[in-house]
C-alpha cells in the first residue's frame, strides 16, 4: 500500500482540483501504479489523500508533482505514523540562511563563499572539500563577528519552531545536524527548540578564525549516523522524519520513513518522498495529519 498526501488549496492548483488528480491518476496508471481511492482528510480541508495498491513513494512523488504544480507532499509505503525521532539540516532547512555565506560577508567575501556553497549544495563539488576551502578563507576574522552575524543576519524559517515544539508535544526528538558550526547552531538550536546538536566547530585563537576546523567533519555521512544512531535508542518500528535542503543531505533523508526536501535543490529534491515547495514548515504537520487544533507555537 502507497499513501501519498498533498496539501491542494494553494493558488496554482485552485479549481482545477478534479482536473489535475484525474490526470495525475492516467498517468500513475500508466505508470503501473492505479489510485484504489482519493479524498480529503477529515481533520483538514486541504490535504488531499490519495491509496495506491503499489509503488515507489519518490516515483509517485515525481508524478504528483508534475501534475500538481510541485506542491507540498508526502508519499509513504505506510499508512502515515507520527514518527518519534526528527532529524534536520540547519542552513536554508530550519533557518533561512546560509550561515558561512552571512558570516563571509563581514569579510567582504560573500559573493566568494557563496558561490563555493551553491555548488556544493547542488552535489557538484564534494561538500568537505568545499567547506576547508570556505573556512580558509576566513582566517583572520574576529569571533565577536559571529554573535553580530546571528543577531542581524539569522532568523528561523516560517513555521519551524511550531514544527518542533508540535512534535515535542506528541513525544518526537529533535536533533540537529549540520555540515555548519556550533557557533550557529548552538544557539539556534535553543531558539526553535532542538535537544542535540551536531555539527562542525571553527577553529579560534587570540579571538579570531584560525581558518580552519577544530576536530572531524561533520557532513553527509554524519548526518545519517547521527539518524541511525538515534533510532536505534528508540528501538524497532519507531517512525523517523527528516528535513534538509542540499546534496549532503540526500542520505538522510532516504534513510528516514519521511524525508523531506524543503525547498532544495534538484539532487536532494529527486532523492525525497516528501517535499515541501511553500515556506512554511507547517506543512509538515498537516501531512502528517496533526490538526491545526493541536499544534503548539514554539
Amino acid at each position: 500500500m502507497i499513501i501519498a498526501r498533498l496539501i491542494a488549496d494553494q493558488a496554482s492548483i485552485g479549481s482545477e482540483l478534479e482536473t489535475r488528480l484525474e490526470r495525475a491518476s492516467d498517468a500513475l496508471a500508466k505508470a503501473g501504479t492505479p489510485v484504489a481511492l482519493a479524498g480529503m482528510l477529515d481533520f483538514s480541508g486541504d490535504v488531499l489523500q490519495i491509496s495506491l495498491a503499489e509503488g515507489q513513494p519518490v516515483a509517485v512523488a515525481d508524478i504528483l508533482s508534475d501534475h500538481f504544480g510541485g506542491c507540498d507532499l508526502l508519499v509513504a509505503d505506510h499508512e502515515i505514523e507520527m514518527p518519534r525521532l526528527f532529524v534536520s539540516d540547519m542552513d536554508s532547512t530550519m533557518i533561512g540562511q546560509e550561515c558561512i555565506d552571512e558570516l563571509a560577508d563581514f569579510a567582504g567575501l560573500k559573493e566568494k563563499v557563496s558561490a563555493i556553497t551553491e555548488r556544493a549544495m547542488r552535489g557538484e563539488i564534494d561538500f568537505s572539500s568545499a567547506l576547508a576551502e570556505r573556512v580558509a578563507l576566513l582566517e583572520g576574522l574576529e569571533e565577536s563577528a559571529i554573535e553580530r552575524c546571528l543577531a542581524e543576519r539569522i532568523a528561523p524559517v516560517a513555521g519551524a519552531r511550531t514544527l518542533v515544539a508540535t512534535l515535542k508535544s506528541k513525544g518526537c526528538r529533535s536533533v540537529l545536524v549540520t555540515g555548519g558550526f556550533h557557533h550557529f547552531a548552538d544557539p539556534v538550536a535553543e531558539r526553535i527548540g532542538f535537544e542535540r546538536v551536531v555539527g562542525n566547530r571553527l577553529a579560534v585563537a587570540d579571538g579570531k578564525l584560525t581558518g580552519a576546523l577544530d576536530g572531524a567533519i561533520s557532513d553527509s555521512a554524519t548526518k545519517r549516523r547521527v539518524l541511525e544512531e538515534e533510532l536505534a535508542l528508540l528501538g524497532e518500528g519507531a517512525r523517523v522524519l527528516a528535513s534538509g535542503d542540499g546534496a549532503n543531505d540526500i542520505p538522510m533523508l532516504e534513510a528516514a520513513d519521511y524525508g523531506f526536501a524543503y525547498r532544495a535543490k534538484p539532487k536532494a529534491r529527486a532523492a525525497a518522498n516528501g517535499r515541501i515547495e511553500s515556506e512554511d514548515l507547517t506543512a509538515i504537520l498537516k501531512l502528517l495529519g496533526i490538526p491545526q487544533s493541536e499544534w503548539v507555537e514554539g
